[in-house]
């Protein structure tokens, strides 16, 4: 196809008439595979000759292609791969390209693509980009110079997440020196008419330091002919006041302006350094070795600068003679919480704590101009933004509010009652509403601490009714809501109210607050009256009566607003008012079931619109719809607490489990993957606590048979619970249907065999195959060749002990299944097998440790009873000359059954008893007990160093050749086999000790010159175990005759 049939070709590809559209759009697919097709567009995309719409598309389609297929190896047998004359054109075209850009869409497009070459074949495979690189940077031209800071980025973003370090150092050595010459050169003095390039440019440069620094610092970095040219730019930019003309006058405008990007990168970077790899207090130990000289370093010469400048610049701010964007504000907050923890640090920011506080944290708590404009336009987003305010990574508020918080959690001696006495001094002087927001605001952060402090706890009922009953009825609707939020936030962490009366007033306004015309003040009076109920006996009895409308109004908010926080609120009433909601609970599901199809139909909505092709990167920044399915999640672990909350009733759990298949059914033949583990979680719910499987929950069965063998074959751990129920309860229906038994076999091998899954699934698989076995004893013989095949095949395969043990257990199920006939068919699969299971088996059994669990040893003891009866003429030669080792060998297992009996029975006590400790938190992580003036080290100190502390061992583990004492290995596994306390077994009514009474019975009669050799080979303890067992046995069958 030539050049200009191609380019017409793509210009259609944007026609406003969809026929057309869509018949060039499958033209392309047609064509796009064929050699020569990507370098003919990338002389479309440089030709001046064509319009910009059309080189757009191209530019676009290119770097789909590459993005999707230049990681497959070039091959003509591949149509998608690109064959070396593409790639050839691709890398010789593209930098270029980038210098004649005629937009900035098309160079993001085309940087997009150069990131994909890079990350593939880069160094080895296209050595002479790095020349290209510094051929554009030392270019008199600006464009070709902005064409070099773009590739310089590429280069570095295609790498900065690799843990393996060894090609960005070499990137960075190469490349900074230059970088950081231009940028001071443009900011001093910049060539004449560069005006429109420098702060792009300088935003580039800026980004690209900053990508650099993610995971390592290089030692160029660290050294001071990089470090101290970079840091005196970085001081210029952030102390650059740019003149009103080169930004926008609108707020929003100026805040994406280039020039304010790049000062928000200078900011980055300084925080970046300082917090991973310039705070020696807090600085993880296995990263010791490689930055330890450098943060000592940072810390004392580089750190109180930045805190000085970062202070004028706050100085500057709050007293109105300069413009700080909000992301800079967050990047300063920042700063300033990460020097609270080391004591050098400290004593920097501790003569400024408090005015801080007042000039510049007091007013991002207040109610804003931006917090009005929000409340006005969108309560549903307001509503969304002030209680998920952690997640708005970029708010200033958000910021404002940790930085408060590592303050008096880590200094509290110090900073504590001089920030309360700062909140009482603004109440104190009636200040205008959106300040005494402020003030209220800041108590609802510090709730916590206010309620674990043993002074100032006692006066907060006092503080309650002086201060915030009032606002229940104040016209500013932020205030009635703030309040609200205070007596939530107070009650979750334990008000103990002196006067009844008191407590009910609080009640009784947050009550009439569910009636409030202003959205965000109804769902913090739904926040604060779930608390209410949740403490205190009195305001549950008052709320019983009119639970009705409480849900329902709990309904129509979460239909309003799509707060997974309210599912919360429906959870604890659903949880607190079972009696009063039993009558009405098919009702109250059927409601909850419509809201969450509308949420799922939604989410579906934006997964089939969204774009394909679209990055990795642009989907991580992408919020899409997320909330819908969050919120759809929530709605259904209320739905789940409904189940629970019933299955005192039979009846209406039916009912209740006929509303809930069909969303169950949607979800699974929609394809909603992130719903599945919660839709899961409701199918082993209901199955299980009905003990039985509904006609109507068959074709959920059926469909997850589909999806494990499609879409979602890697949620078998999510499937696995659901799909034992099924073989538990529905063993009739299984009985008549061949069909679902060999789905089950299926799933089993599937599991086993496939090399999309992994260990754990393997397990799984290994799971439900024993399921199967036990609980279907002779309807499945015509599946025991497959099971007994896959199982031998993989004997040796397994790399864990989890699995090593999964995998014995099958076979050892079978043999307790049919014994002779497992015998037989592992002798017809391959001569001399089941002595190599029975070796491996035994090794288990002669071990301390690799049959760790009660069910382990239950299983075999029951296994090898069955062994004892079998006919003699059953037994394969192989095996005889050992056969009499039986009778010792379960005595071995029995020896250490009590131990692990008391074991799980200590489990079951330890979870109960961690289940009540869950109620009292740690005050500790709440109010610093340590002299305010040491380096603090706390809880997340602490996560930090454990996770250096992992990734150190993961990286060593995925290195290291595999070690000699793989016996030792084996055993130390073996014994990270924890109990499984929910797992439920047919064998749970099989009493061990009886069973092998009876047997030894059976081996006597049918057997006696075996029952004689396998007795008188015992040593004298296992006879005196032996006699112990049938003591036990026979006082076990007594008890049950």
């Amino acid at each position: 196809m030539d050049l200009q049939t191609l380019s017409n070709l793509f210009a259609t590809t944007f026609d406003p008439n969809p026929n057309v559209r869509k018949a060039a759009e499958l033209e392309v697919r047609k064509v796009g595979n064929q050699e020569g097709m990507l370098a003919a567009l990338l002389q479309i995309i440089a030709s001046d000759n064509v319009d910009l719409a059309t080189r757009q598309a191209c530019v676009v389609y290119v770097k789909n292609r590459v993005g999707t297929s230049y990681f497959t190896e070039p091959s003509p047998s591949d149509p998608k791969s690109i064959l070396p004359s593409d790639r050839a054109a691709l890398k010789s075209s593209i930098l270029p390209l980038l210098a004649a850009s005629p937009s900035r869409s098309i160079t993001l497009q085309l940087a997009s693509t150069l990131k994909s070459l890079v990350a593939h074949d880069f160094p080895d495979k296209w050595p002479e980009l790095l020349d290209g690189a510094k051929q554009l940077l030392a270019s008199s031209n600006i464009r070709e110079v902005g064409a070099g800071t773009v590739v310089a980025l590429e280069m570095v973003r295609a790498f900065r997440f690799r843990s393996k370090n060894d090609v960005l150092p070499g990137i960075v050595s190469e490349l900074f020196p230059t970088l950081v010459t231009i940028a001071s050169q443009l900011l001093t003095a910049p060539p004449p008419g560069a005006e429109q390039e420098i702060p792009a440019i300088l935003h580039i440069i800026l980004k690209t330091y900053k990508a650099s620094i993610v995971l390592h610092l290089s030692e160029h970095q660290q050294n001071a002919e990089s470090l101290v040219p970079w840091g005196r730019l970085l001081f210029q930019v952030v102390n650059l006041q740019i003149p009103k003309e080169a930004v926008p006058d609108d707020e929003d405008e100026r805040e994406k302006s280039e020039w304010w990007k790049a000062k928000k990168w200078a900011y980055g970077i300084l925080g970046r350094l300082f917090h991973r790899f310039g705070n020696p207090s807090q600085l993880p130990t296995p990263m010791h070795g490689e930055y330890g000289a450098f943060a000592q370093h940072f810390v004392t010469t580089f750190a109180p600068e930045i805190f000085k400048v970062y202070l004028q610049q706050v100085e500057l701010y709050v007293s109105g003679q300069s413009w700080l964007s909000r992301k800079c504000q967050y990047q300063v907050f920042q700063f300033f919480t990460e020097c609270v923890k080391p004591k050098s640090t400290w004593a920097l920011l501790k003569p400024h704590f408090e005015t801080l506080v007042s000039t510049f944290v007091f007013p991002n708590l207040s109610f804003t101009k931006t917090k009005k404009e929000l409340w006005d336009s969108d309560p549903v987003d307001y509503v969304r933004t002030s209680i998920d305010e952690y997640e708005n990574y970029n708010s200033p508020v958000a910021a404002a509010t940790t930085f408060l918080l590592q303050l008096v959690s880590s200094r509290t001696k110090t900073t504590f009652m001089p920030i309360l006495g700062f909140v009482n001094q603004v109440l104190a002087s009636q200040p205008a509403p959106p300040q005494r927001f402020g003030a209220l605001n800041m108590i609802a952060v510090l709730g916590p601490f206010i309620m674990r402090h043993p002074e100032v706890k006692m006066n907060m009922e006092e503080f309650m009714v002086q201060h915030i009953l009032p606002e229940y009825t104040s016209p500013e609707a932020y205030l009635r809501a703030i309040a609200c939020e205070v007596l939530g936030t107070i009650e979750r962490n334990g008000i103990a109210w002196k006067n009844e009366d008191n407590l009910s007033a609080q009640f009784r306004a947050v009550a009439a607050a569910l009636d409030d015309p202003e959205l965000p003040v109804r769902v913090q009076a739904a926040l604060a009256l779930t608390e209410l109920i949740s403490a205190h006996e009195t305001v549950r009895d008052a709320v019983a009566p009119q639970v009705g409308k409480v849900i329902q109004d709990l309904l129509k908010l979460s239909d309003e607003t799509d707060l997974d926080i309210l599912n919360g609120c429906m959870e604890t009433m659903v949880d607190q008012f079972q009696a009063e909601l039993l009558p009405v609970a098919a009702q109250l599901t059927s409601r909850l079931c419509e809201s969450y199809i509308r949420l799922a139909r939604e989410s579906l909505v934006h997964d089939d619109g969204a774009a394909q092709g679209a990055d990795l990167e642009s989907v991580m920044e992408s919020d899409g719809e997320d909330d819908k399915t969050y919120a759809a999640m929530g709605v259904a672990k209320t739905i789940a607490t409904i189940v629970s909350a019933v299955d005192s009733s039979p009846e209406i759990l039916a009912q209740v489990q006929e509303v809930i298949i069909p969303i169950i059914v949607f979800t699974l033949e929609n394809k909603l993957l992130d719903l599945f583990d919660n839709m899961y979680d409701l199918v082993d719910s209901l199955t299980f606590k009905t003990r039985s499987i509904s006609p109507n929950m068959w074709p959920v069965f059926e469909q997850t048979y589909s999806l494990f063998k499609s879409d979602a074959i890697d949620f078998l751990d999510e499937m696995l619970p659901s799909l034992d129920n099924f073989v538990s309860y529905g063993t009739e229906t299984f009985k008549s249907r061949p069909d679902y038994r060999r789905m089950v076999a299926d799933i089993y091998t599937t599991s086993i065999t496939s090399q999309h899954l992994g260990e754990n699934d393997r397990v799984n698989g290994s799971k439900l195959a024993e399921s199967l076995l036990l609980n279907l004893r002779g309807h499945v013989d015509d599946l025991l060749q497959p099971i007994i095949k896959t199982a031998v095949d993989h004997i040796d395969s397994a790399e864990t002990s989890a699995l090593r043990l999964a995998n014995l257990e099958v076979l050892i199920n079978v043999v307790l299944y049919n014994p002779a006939a497992a015998l037989q068919l592992m002798e017809q699969y391959k001569p001399g097998t089941s002595r190599v299971f029975f070796d491996k088996w035994f090794a288990a059994v002669n071990s301390d440790m690799n049959l760790p669990r009660v069910h382990d040893k239950t299983l075999t003891i029951v296994a090898l009873c069955a062994l004892m009866e079998i006919d003699p003429n059953a037994i394969p030669e192989g095996l005889k000359p050992g056969w009499h080792g039986i009778v010792g060998g379960t005595l071995k297992v029995f020896k250490d059954l009590p131990r692990a009996v008391a074991a799980r029975k200590a489990l079951q006590d330890a979870l109960h008893e961690e289940s009540d400790d869950d109620e009292s938190e740690d005050d500790s992580r709440f109010l610093s007990t340590h002299d305010d003036d040491d380096d603090v080290w706390d809880e997340d100190s602490a996560y930090l160093e454990m996770l250096a502390k992992e990734g150190v061992r993961l990286r060593e583990k995925s290195t290291k050749q595999p070690a000699d004492d793989d016996e030792a290995s084996e055993v130390s596994e073996a014994s990270e086999i924890d109990e499984e306390l929910g797992y439920i077994s047919p064998l749970d009514n099989v009493d061990p000790y009886v069973t092998f009474k009876q047997a030894l019975t059976t081996l006597q009669m049918k057997n006696s010159p075996m029952y004689q050799a396998a007795t008188t080979a015992l040593d004298v303890e296992l006879q005196t175990l032996l006699m112990e067992v049938m003591r036990i046995a026979e006082s076990r069958s007594a008890e049950n005759p």
